[in-house]
C-alpha cells in the first residue's frame, strides 16, 4: 500500500487494465490503480503539464454532470470543513490552470464519477466509477449558486479511438499565437479588460463616482479616486455580453460586488433595487452621453429569476 501512494507523474489516456464502468471503493483504489493520482483531491494534474483525471464528487452546487456533457466547476474557494463557497476563483490555480492547457492542447481527461452522493456531506457514499475520456469543450467564469465568482469546464465525452484536437483557449488571439501562451494569457484576461479604453471611459464620465450609491472613494491628497467598471451583461461564454460603453457602469467596489452577485438589479426605468428583497434603493445615476442598454439591463435580472430570501433575514430594512 506504501508503494500505491507514492507520486505518480502526469498520464493522459486509460490505464492498462481499466475499463470503463469499472467499481473502486474508494481513493486509495484509483491511486493504485493508476486512474487518479493524488489522493483525497478532485483534480489530478499540474499547471504546466494539464489535469490527467478530475472526480465527480458533488462538491460544487453549479456542477452538472451528463452520461455524455459535463458542467464542471473547477477548485477553489471552498471550505473543507462547512463544504461552502467562502470566496472567488481564479483561472491561476493549478488545477484550473490545467484544464486549461489541457483544452489547448487536446489532452484528454479521465472522469470518475462518485456514487451515491450525500447532500448534505456533499461527497460519495457508495464508492467511485470510471466513466472514460473527455475533452475539454470550452471555459468560461461567471457567478455561481452561492453568489462567488466560479471557473466552469463543459466537458464531453469522447468515443473510442477518438483524438481530441488542440484548440484556442482565447479566439480573439492571432493564429501565430502559440497555444501554452494562449494559456498564459488567458488567466490574466479578467484583469487586462478592467483596463480596457472602454472601461476608462465610463470611469471618466462619472469621474469615479458610483453610479448605484454616490461614493466617490478618493485615495490621494491631490483628490484621485478609484472606481470599478461593472459588465452589466458579464464577459465571455456563457453569458457573451460586449466591452461596450452601454454595457458597463461606474461602480465603488461594495456595489460591484453587490451587482455582480445578483444582490443589485437595475429596473427598466434606471431604479435600483435590492436583489433579495426586491425594495426600491435609489435612482441610478446617469450622465447624458452614457446610453446604457436596457437589454443588457434585462439579461443581468434573468440570471438571478426565482431567487428568494427569508425576510427574517432581514426584518423591516428599507
Amino acid at each position: 500500500m506504501a508503494k500505491a501512494r507514492a507520486a505518480n507523474p502526469v498520464t493522459f489516456g486509460t490505464p492498462p487494465g481499466v475499463h470503463e464502468g469499472q467499481h473502486f471503493k474508494g481513493h486509495a483504489e484509483l491511486h493504485a490503480a493508476g486512474v487518479h493520482r493524488q489522493l483525497g483531491m478532485g483534480i489530478s494534474g499540474t499547471a504546466a503539464k494539464g489535469v490527467d483525471s478530475i472526480v465527480l464528487s458533488g462538491g460544487y452546487l453549479d456542477d452538472a454532470y451528463g452520461e455524455t456533457e459535463i458542467i464542471y466547476t473547477g477548485e477553489g474557494g471552498r471550505d473543507r470543513n462547512t463544504k461552502c463557497m467562502v470566496a472567488d476563483q481564479t483561472m491561476d490555480s493549478r488545477g484550473n490552470a490545467g484544464l486549461l492547457l489541457n483544452q489547448a492542447l487536446g489532452n484528454p481527461v479521465r472522469v470518475i464519477r462518485g456514487l451515491k452522493i450525500s447532500s448534505a456531506r456533499r461527497q460519495p457514499t457508495g464508492g467511485y466509477q470510471y466513466c472514460g475520456l473527455f475533452r475539454v469543450a470550452e471555459h468560461w467564469m461567471t457567478i455561481g449558486k452561492e453568489g462567488f465568482r466560479v471557473c466552469q469546464f463543459r466537458l464531453l465525452k469522447m468515443e473510442p479511438g477518438e483524438k481530441a484536437k488542440p484548440q484556442p483557449v482565447a479566439p480573439d488571439e492571432d493564429a501565430a499565437t502559440d497555444l501554452e501562451e494562449q494559456v498564459r494569457r488567458t488567466v490574466t484576461y479578467e484583469r487586462r479588460l478592467r483596463d480596457s479604453k472602454v472601461v476608462q471611459t465610463v470611469k471618466e464620465m462619472y469621474d469615479n463616482t458610483c453610479q448605484m450609491c454616490g461614493l466617490r472613494l478618493v485615495v490621494s491628497p491631490d483628490g484621485n479616486a478609484i472606481s470599478e467598471a461593472a459588465h452589466i451583461q458579464a464577459l465571455g461564454a456563457p453569458h457573451n455580453g460586449p466591452d461596450k460603453v452601454e454595457n458597463i457602469l461606474c461602480l465603488c467596489p461594495n456595489c460591484h460586488a453587490l451587482f455582480d452577485r445578483g444582490a443589485r438589479h437595475i429596473t427598466d426605468g434606471f431604479d435600483v433595487i435590492d436583489g433579495l428583497t426586491q425594495k426600491f434603493i435609489r435612482a441610478l445615476q446617469r450622465v447624458k452621453d452614457h446610453q446604457i442598454d436596457v437589454d443588457r439591463v434585462r439579461q443581468h435580472r434573468s440570471r438571478w429569476e426565482g431567487r428568494t430570501v427569508s425576510p427574517d433575514l432581514f426584518g423591516d430594512r428599507a
